[in-house]
């Protein structure tokens, strides 16, 4: 099953889940406002993207967090800046099978679901 987390009112989450669902692709949304991130959920996105891909610093949700907070920087720190603030993770994040993604990018959609480039 192929499981998308975001939050609703993301422009970037809104145009990949109108991608899936132009081309029929079925998935679950999991929205991080609504349904909440746990630490286990975290740590395998962070496994698998990397802490620096999933954390995203050009998002309102960073320019508005502290100094404190944005320094020093660690896979720590940075994991329970997410767990706080879900919202600064970088979104869509799509999982399917064993592929995970951080963003949506077409060409990346289309090759994952179509086999085409």
């Amino acid at each position: 099953m192929t499981v998308m987390y975001g939050i609703t009112n993301c422009s970037t989450v809104k145009k990949a889940r109108a991608w899936l669902e132009q081309r029929g692709v079925e998935y679950r949304f999991h929205d991080f406002r609504k349904d909440g991130l746990d630490a286990k959920t975290l740590q395998t996105l962070v496994d698998k993207l990397g802490w620096e891909t999933l954390l995203n610093k050009s998002g309102m949700t960073w320019r508005k967090l502290t100094e404190k907070d944005k320094s020093g920087l660690n896979e720590k720190k940075a994991q329970a800046l997410m767990l706080n603030h879900p919202t600064v993770i970088k979104r869509p994040v799509l999982v399917t099978g064993e592929n995970y993604y951080a963003g949506f990018n077409e060409t990346d959609y289309q090759r994952l679901f179509t086999g085409k480039k």
